[in-house]
């Protein structure tokens, strides 16, 4: 591309081209050197970090590529910004009751985000939900306020629920939530038991759906909740046992990162139908706990598009509150504590995955002959001709007999009438043709339909230091996009369109579906990657599920990972560095003994100096180099 061309690409270009101002949320842009920065709010304005700064400052202190980067800042914003919105809403509409979140461990286990999220939370009675022993313990250890609601969900067997009345009775905010009839039964003997009056809540089987993918998560084949004839008996059951009093919540869950706001409107209409009912029945209620769901805007194209949200979440805590309140003073009931259990949303931005580039296979075909040898084959001939004969006018004849005669250039390879060198001189002669009829199509006012997707047939592959499995499982398992790019060049025009190769030597491991406004496109764009460049990329809202779903594919264990606080000044703070799993860490979770192994190697190796295909110094070299890489990193080092 001619220099002058490229002079003329501004960082504001890059953002567009990215949709960094769409998916960012505010929190990430682009600077005047063409740097990826983080933006994090402060009362007295923003403050602007270089994601390469923080890369940087990470590589200093030993920790490369890949490295799992947690954000601090961005996770108290979206705390607060939930909690704010809600706020507004209920000033607003005038709601007598009041606001709490809480955070399904499930979405992040990590110690790091917990303990932020209780301390930053606690301000605002900020809450966790627990769906099993495990993640009861740890919001037992981790709740510093016993005013913030504890959510339990999930199978409870007995020791779970003593362990709940216990914490009930220490001045824990506790609600047992029955998801199946069955567990009532338990609830009630150890109730009895301990003599400890326990906050009940019951999951609603809603008929309400929602679009994306988790939208077998209502509906009437939904796995959990209770059926409105069970609700009925629940009540009975609970009354016989002088328990109705401690029926205090209804919940539901529609599903995860939800689309669309009119989907949201219904479910909560349907749930506050149940929930004035059941106080009609005598129940004290008071709390109405509207699951997850709160979507994050993966693409910025603000539609009802799965990766997207038509909403905002002003929007959302809006709706909400008004429609709930709506139907509560219908009946003249006193207006409920709202409780949501917003996970994807709370922590989806705080955390960017990083990886460096290793290599880069390009689609760049061989300088093609000025003539074909006399006895070149006929298909080869023909798409030779194709290539001579191409012009605006011609575009899409080309574009049909350019498909048609490469295919026709391998069957006849599979019958031994075209060679090797034939079959690549033709495989040249079809990257070309594509090549030039994706610069073509850019000059045409109507583009066919067949040639829309034109970029994203000729394009590189980036070979990436990292493992889709481990550390973008959704990526590889539901086709979920998430915003790519590079975080550094930003001042220039990328030329490329690549996917993006993992290290697995898996052909899953890949990245090839990419945000764009109301699609996903197959290519990304890039630059000319130049060997040995340090060219890293930046994977954006990874902050959910992510971490908790990864992986050992091909034993590549946990990355590197850093969490660090902007500070008002500019300025950041490393609080915190976990050096990812070395490959003794990896092999030792899939049962092998690292110790037992090195001793069975020392002995084979012992063995080849008895052989004599090894002297001792070689031995003696071979053995630390199996020791150091015991102990090494699972990714590529440099």
């Amino acid at each position: 591309m001619p220099k002058e061309m490229l002079k003329q690409w501004k960082t504001t270009d890059s953002a567009d081209l990215y949709g960094i101002k769409e998916w960012g949320a505010g929190y990430f842009d682009v600077n005047h050197d063409g740097e990826a920065t983080v933006t994090v709010p402060f009362r007295s304005g923003t403050v602007a970090v270089r994601l390469n700064e923080i890369v940087q400052g990470s590589r200093a202190r030993g920790l490369g590529m890949p490295l799992l980067l947690r954000i601090e800042n961005l996770l108290d914003a979206q705390i607060a910004r939930l909690n704010e919105s809600f706020r507004k809403a209920i000033r607003e509409y005038g709601y007598k009751g009041t606001y709490q979140g809480v955070f399904p461990i499930k979405v992040n286990q990590q110690q790091q985000i917990i303990q932020e999220l209780t301390r930053f939370g606690a301000k605002y009675d900020h809450g966790l939900e627990a769906g099993s022993k495990a993640e009861l313990l740890v919001a037992l250890a981790m709740l510093n306020n016993t005013k913030s609601p504890l959510i339990c969900n999930g199978y409870k067997d007995r020791e779970f629920i003593d362990l709940g009345l216990q914490a009930t009775r220490m001045g824990y905010n506790v609600f047992f939530v029955i998801e199946m009839l069955g567990e009532l039964p338990l609830i009630i003997e150890r109730t009895q038991a301990t003599g400890i009056r326990p906050n009940l809540g019951v999951r609603l089987k809603l008929a309400a759906r929602a679009g994306g993918h988790w939208s077998e998560s209502g509906g009437d084949f939904s796995l959990f909740g209770l059926r409105t004839t069970q609700l009925v008996d629940l009540v009975d059951i609970l009354k016989n046992a002088e328990m109705l009093d401690c029926l205090k919540l209804v919940h539901y869950h529609l599903g995860s990162q939800i689309p669309n706001i009119r989907d949201v409107r219904h479910a909560v209409h349907e749930t506050a139908r149940f929930y004035v009912d059941l106080a009609d029945e005598g129940a004290p209620m008071g709390h109405i706990d509207l699951g997850g769901g709160l979507g994050v805007d993966y693409d910025g194209s603000r539609t009802n598009f799965v990766h997207s949200m038509n909403y905002t979440t002003d929007e959302y805590c809006a709706d909400l509150i008004e429609v709930i309140m709506t139907i509560v003073d219908e009946r003249g009931l006193e207006h409920p504590t709202v409780i949501t259990e917003s996970g994807r949303a709370t922590v989806a931005y705080s955390t960017v995955l990083l990886f460096d580039t290793l290599e880069v296979s390009r689609s760049e075909p061989h300088p093609l002959p000025d003539k074909l040898p006399e006895d070149a084959h006929e298909m080869l001939l023909n798409i030779e001709e194709v290539y001579r004969s191409l012009s605006l006018k011609n575009m899409q004849e080309c574009y049909n007999d350019a498909l048609y005669y490469r295919e026709a250039v391998r069957d006849h390879f599979k019958l031994g009438t075209v060679s090797l060198r034939e079959r690549a001189l033709a495989e040249d002669f079809f990257v070309e043709i594509m090549r030039r009829l994706s610069a073509l199509k850019n000059k045409l006012k109507r583009v066919p339909t067949a040639l829309e997707t034109l970029d994203d047939a000729v394009f590189d592959v980036v070979y990436g230091n990292f493992s889709v499995f481990q550390s973008l499982p959704d990526a590889w398992a539901i086709d979920q996009v998430f915003p790519v790019i590079p975080i550094t060049r930003l001042n220039e025009q990328p030329t490329r369109n690549a996917i993006i190769a993992d290290i697995t030597c898996d052909s899953d491991g890949k990245i090839d579906r990419f945000p764009d406004f109301h699609d996903v496109r197959r290519t990304l764009p890039v630059h000319e990657i130049e060997p040995n460049e340090q060219y890293v990329f930046g994977v954006f809202l990874v902050g959910a599920y992510q971490e908790t779903l990864g992986d050992l594919h091909n034993l590549f264990g946990d990355t590197n990972i850093v969490s660090v606080r902007v500070n008002e000044d500019g300025s950041f703070d490393f609080t915190n560095e976990m050096p990812g799993d070395s490959i003794g860490n990896v092999i030792s979770m899939v049962n092998y003994d690292p110790k037992g192994l090195l001793r069975m190697f020392r002995e084979k190796a012992e063995q080849a100096v008895r052989d004599r295909k090894l002297t001792v110094d070689e031995r003696r070299r071979i053995l630390e180099t199996y020791e150091l890489s015991l102990r090494g990193y699972t990714y590529y080092k440099r």
